[in-house]
């Protein structure tokens, strides 16, 4: 019998085939990012070299600092740094501090008219803020804070994403810690500050990056309510130093772009990894 088996045909693998649904997945995926890329390569080219190489491309072309020191110096980036940076440090901390407290309440207590309330909140999600811009600038007019950091960060202080997000978080979270820390005679704000803050961190980092990129790159609504110089943040400062009379000079352009964009691409690639996960933990695709 042993003999007989030797000579039977062993059986081999069927070939592979080939996978056309994965192979135009990619190929999509890569020209998408490759049309996406192309823009900030050539804003790179055109930063670190001279303006004699703007539209076309030399390998040993000479590689300079000269167009950030032009851009830095032919207006007040200082100042338009940190008008930007005062603007996303308030909106941030009150987007915080109001979106946890609502996401607290929505997702531990139970009140009269809490479902309608949270109705609401999503709804907001659906409006667009430029439909706003005549209201808001009227009741910006009323309470006389026209030209004012705080005038432009008003409007997004109370975010519905915000609030929606962090009740997705708290509602993972056990019942049997609430309990824990009551018996152990914590009070509600208690609780909310020592249990459900720190193991919400990651959808904190995640929406904070969210927050300050959109905030950071907000261009209509800083342009319309500020006038001066100590209140205009750096999306709008860029555009006016970009708004020429003469000819354009697009390397050093590209530098102050490259100065107004590189905090935030350095943010996201430092939390990336906590961005996704939280965006999953919350149950959003």
């Amino acid at each position: 019998m042993s003999d007989l088996s030797l000579l039977e045909p062993t059986q081999t693998a069927p070939p592979r085939q080939f996978d056309y649904d994965r192979f135009f997945n990619s190929l999509g995926a890569w020209t998408l990012a490759l049309l996406w890329a192309l823009p900030l390569l050539y804003a790179i080219w055109t930063a670190f070299h001279p303006a004699a190489y703007e539209a076309r491309f030399e390998l040993f072309a000479p590689v300079t600092l000269e167009n950030f020191s032009k851009a830095w110096s032919a207006a007040p980036f200082a100042r338009y740094f940190l008008n930007t940076f005062m603007l996303v440090t308030i909106i941030l901390i009150a987007q915080f501090v109001l979106g946890t407290l609502a996401a607290y309440a929505f997702a531990r207590f139970e009140f009269p008219g809490s479902g309608f309330l949270f109705t609401l909140v999503l709804l907001q999600l659906l409006v667009m803020p430029d439909i706003l811009i005549v209201e808001n600038y009227k009741m910006i007019g009323t309470l006389g804070l026209m030209d004012t950091i705080v005038a432009i960060g008003l409007p997004y202080m109370a975010s519905g994403f915000g609030i929606f997000l962090l009740r997705q978080t708290f509602k993972t979270i056990p019942k049997e810690l609430d309990e824990a820390a009551r018996v152990e005679g914590a009070g509600p704000l208690t609780v909310l500050w020592k249990v459900y803050v720190p193991l919400a961190i990651p959808t904190y980092l995640a929406y904070g990056l969210v927050s300050v990129s959109h905030h950071w790159n907000n261009f209509l609504w800083p342009l319309i309510i500020t006038n001066s110089v100590e209140t205009r943040p750096v999306t709008v400062g860029l555009s006016i130093f970009a708004a020429v009379d003469g000819g354009v000079e697009w390397s050093v352009i590209n530098a102050a772009t490259l100065m107004t964009s590189g905090p935030l691409l350095i943010a996201f690639l430092l939390f990336q990894r906590q961005f996704v996960q939280s965006f999953m933990r919350a149950g959003i695709k």
